[in-house]
């Protein structure tokens, strides 16, 4: 059926395009501008073999792949400022940091936080401040056109929260001028309001090493020329000690009877008056747990959190504990962020990645290759399965103190964070591994709520495999490693399956962590305080489910299907959390859907398909910018990128148009900005970490999506 060849699934690996009565019908009802391809382009399988060998050239000989993931200059800076607390702003390192954040000015003066976006206050402040700090003189002409910069944006009495506290560290403002962040919060029990693990579990790593940074308030006071006083309009004394309201926050969805952004700022202020009187019974306790939930969630970890902000703070929090700059925890914190570091080889500066994406890289490259006729037993292949298999976790994590569950797997993103395994990245990793065994057989029996017995699955694969040795003991391993990949697979689907919140969608780290209410207390501005279900994350487990048998009447798909369907936005598209953005969410939602069974010819698959079809570009590529999120007005508009086109190829695939003039016209774009080398250039930044706050250039994007794309269109048409 159409669903099932639009999909990508184990199943939809079949040559040719059913055209079945549903497709026919949509064809019929389609735009007018729809077309049955004359010909296929004779540069399209050389094409597909070119990002196929680009891709198999970029593994790692561990079997993994991994590129830059590009962040802001706000990473450099802040890294800078560290630097600075521990008296190291002058090290050849701190300096050539500054050369790269200098490179990045734009020509008003102050920095974005996406190629070609406005000025960002916070990220500005920061910039201006390492360079002052690195020794960039303030009457330097670049220095004037940044400060003139900032104050026409309102000056530092514009920066957020986290921002604040990196002033207050360096002795620009006072602790009292930041959000009260008190370590007692460790002290409230899951069944209250408001404990730390009804937070976002990224918010959750930064917030418990600067509860630590809140109870001692530890300063290094600067040099007065290297202060930043002519940054504020008035003045640092002068600053409020109450956060404004942040811009980045939406509405709650319902009117509050009580206005809870007034009522923290007061319950703000008293923790203030509380801890100015030394009135804390509890701090030592207090202390005592914060510092031991962070210590321990080093273990097995690139740094807390495998990333980059909670790295940061958790530094500075082992400093206020009594650590030196020689003890071990620091130096490993210190190395994990030296680890993040790249050097450009021609200039010699520096710049660094908020993380490592080897996880996803890994797995989202194992489906590019497969959907490129690469066998699951290429040695590229088994390699990058084995590699995946050795990251799965099998402890408990953060996720499980509200999900207690036993004999589970998920992946993380990074190359090791056991306390976080997420949504994404194990639904992603299950597709790669499905679509890595040599056996198309579903094996649903195995999760309908009845239980777990059958694995029809493990004999199908036994006997591919037994037929293509000729040695029992190889394909006897080979069985081994088999069973070892399906096991992991009903591991995984059993852990996602049990995190689907109570709305039917899914989020990234944590079930139902959605209580709004956080969104509305003083350190909440960099957006990302909760982490609820998206459409984009739901329609991809769709996706997963497809590939590994769960069935559309699977009361999981039946509730994940409502919450997409419920989240289909008035124009038809739908909002992309995970990347920029109403592009991607509805390349997500569209495959998702038609993957697990609705037909292409539902008349909401017709209007998403005609959504994306409506923002194709003259040129005949897609590109829409980060700036959508602030302005939804411009939803599917932006400069053109290869990334965002193969999304709306597949998106388009998977509601039945691979015969249209559209897709044509994509693939057209792709196969003429393809390089010599089988890649693509792409400056845009198609990643989103926290929208409106924070984007991400994943630099294997425009490889291996336009490769998907290329492929699945020319598996399609290979008999059209």
């Amino acid at each position: 059926m159409p669903p099932e060849m639009s999909s990508g699934s184990p199943s939809s690996r079949r040559l040719r395009f059913d055209l079945s009565q549903e497709s026919s019908v949509h064809l019929h009802s389609s735009p007018p501008d729809l077309a049955v391809s004359v010909h296929r382009d004779e540069r399209l399988e050389p094409a597909v073999a070119r990002a196929r060998d680009f891709i198999l050239d970029a593994q790692h000989s561990d079997g993994y792949w991994v590129g830059e993931l590009e962040g802001d200059t706000i990473l450099e800076s802040e890294y800078i400022l560290l630097l600075a607390f521990l008296h190291q702003e002058k090290s050849d390192i701190a300096i050539r940091a500054a050369r790269y954040i200098l490179n990045k000015q734009l020509p008003c003066g102050g920095w974005a936080i996406y190629p070609d976006g406005p000025l960002e206050v916070s990220a500005s402040v920061k910039a201006y401040f390492a360079l002052r700090l690195t020794g960039h003189a303030a009457d330097a002409e670049y220095m004037t056109r940044a400060r003139e910069a900032i104050l026409a944006a309102g000056g530092a009495e514009r920066v957020n929260s986290f921002t604040r506290f990196y002033l207050a560290l360096l002795g620009v403002i006072s602790y009292d001028q930041c959000p009260a962040v008190p370590p007692e919060l460790m002290l409230i029990p899951k069944w209250m309001p408001f404990n730390i693990h009804e937070m976002s579990a990224w918010s959750r790593t930064i917030v418990v090493p600067l509860s630590l940074l809140w109870a001692y308030k530890p300063v290094r006071e600067l040099p007065e020329e290297l202060g930043i006083r002519e940054l504020f309009v008035n003045s640092p004394e002068e600053l409020p000690v109450s956060m404004a309201p942040s811009e980045s926050l939406d509405d709650l969805p319902s009117k509050r009877r009580i206005n809870w952004t007034s009522l923290f700022r007061k319950f703000d202020s008293t923790l203030k008056w509380l801890d100015r009187h030394r009135i804390r019974p509890f701090r030592r306790l207090a202390i005592r747990k914060a510092a031991d939930w962070m210590i321990s969630r080093f273990k097995n970890s690139n740094g807390l959190g495998a990333i980059f902000p909670p790295i940061i703070w958790s530094v500075v929090a082992l400093k206020c504990l009594g650590h030196d700059d020689d003890s071990l925890l620091v130096k490993d914190a210190l190395d994990e962020l030296e680890r993040l570091i790249l050097e450009d080889n021609e200039t010699g500066d520096i710049r660094l990645q908020p993380c490592k994406s080897p996880v996803w890289d890994t797995a989202i490259s194992t489906i590019a290759l497969s959907e490129a006729g690469v066998p699951w037993d290429h040695p590229s292949i088994r390699k990058s399965v084995n590699w995946l298999l050795s990251k799965e976790v099998r402890k408990a994590g953060d996720w499980a103190v509200c999900n207690p569950l036993q004999d589970v797997g998920g992946w993380f993103f990074e190359f090791a964070n056991e306390f976080y395994p997420d949504v994404d990245d194990t639904s992603m990793v299950l597709m790669a591994l499905a679509r890595a065994l040599p056996t198309e057989r579903k094996w649903q029996a195995d999760f309908l709520p009845e239980g777990w017995s059958p694995h029809e699955a493990d004999a199908d694969a036994a006997a591919v495999i037994s037929a293509r040795y000729n040695s029992p003991q190889a394909a006897s391993r080979e069985i081994a490693a088999v069973s070892g990949q399906l096991a992991a697979i009903r591991r995984g689907v059993k852990w996602i399956l049990a995190m689907q919140n109570r709305d039917g969608g899914w989020g990234a780290f944590d079930r139902d962590n959605d209580r709004e209410l956080f969104t509305r207390v003083p350190f909440a501005d960099h957006n990302a305080m909760i982490d609820p279900s998206t459409a984009d994350l739901t329609a991809r487990n769709l996706e997963m489910f497809a590939d590994i048998g769960i069935p559309k009447h699977h009361p999981a798909s039946q509730r994940a299907l409502e919450y997409v369907w419920a989240n289909q936005e008035h124009d038809h598209c739908w909002f992309g959390r995970w990347g920029v953005n109403y592009i991607y969410g509805t390349w997500q939602c569209l495959l998702g859907l038609t993957a697990i069974g609705v037909s292409p010819s539902d008349p909401r698959i017709r209007a998403g398909a005609e959504w994306l079809r409506t923002a194709q570009q003259p040129c005949g590529g897609w590109g829409e910018t980060p700036q959508s999120y602030d302005d939804p007005s411009l939803r599917g508009t932006g400069p053109v990128t290869a990334s965002q086109t193969a999304w709306a190829l597949l998106g388009l695939m998977a509601a039945g148009e691979t015969d249209s003039v559209a897709v044509d016209r994509g693939i057209a774009w792709l196969l003429e900005t393809q390089q010599v080398d089988g890649n693509w250039n792409e400056d845009s930044y198609t990643g989103t970490g926290f929208p409106r706050v924070f984007y991400l250039k994943y630099h294997l994007y425009r490889s291996y999506f336009p490769l998907m794309a290329l492929a699945r269109y020319e598996r399609l048409t290979r008999h059209g």
